[in-house]
């Protein structure tokens, strides 16, 4: 049987921060936020656990910002495409990595801890 998609990764120094960033940035939500208060309205996420955040409308996939000790080094070999608006990343924080040009038509990002990803213009 061949393997099936699951969830995204992101590896993160300060998870949490990282975490809260895609969140804003997105309009995802930290999935123990969606849960139901009735399970167990005291029970709280381990700090060091990886943080699952979700797109509150159930279209988006599942992201897991997960707690890593190193620094991010390398250019990724897989990232994130979405759109959006370029300068309201910028704003939350972002950083450009290439603007768009002659040969690529969207920009290239990276987020607070480096990870980069590609922002088109929004579909109307």
């Amino acid at each position: 049987m061949p393997g099936r998609f699951k969830d995204l990764v992101l590896d993160a120094a300060d998870h949490h921060a990282l975490a809260d960033w895609w969140c804003a940035a997105i309009n995802y939500r930290r999935k123990d936020e969606l849960l139901p208060s009735s399970d167990d309205p005291d029970w709280v996420r381990p700090h060091e656990w990886p943080v699952p955040i979700v797109d509150p409308e159930g279209v988006g996939p599942l992201f897991w910002i997960v707690p890593v000790p190193e620094a991010k080094t390398v250019k990724n070999r897989m990232h994130l495409d979405v759109f959006g608006h370029t300068q309201e990343f910028l704003d939350r924080g972002a950083s450009l990595v290439r603007a768009k040009d002659d040969e690529i038509d969207w920009d290239v990002l990276a987020d607070p801890e480096g990870n980069e990803f590609c922002v088109f213009a929004p579909r109307d």
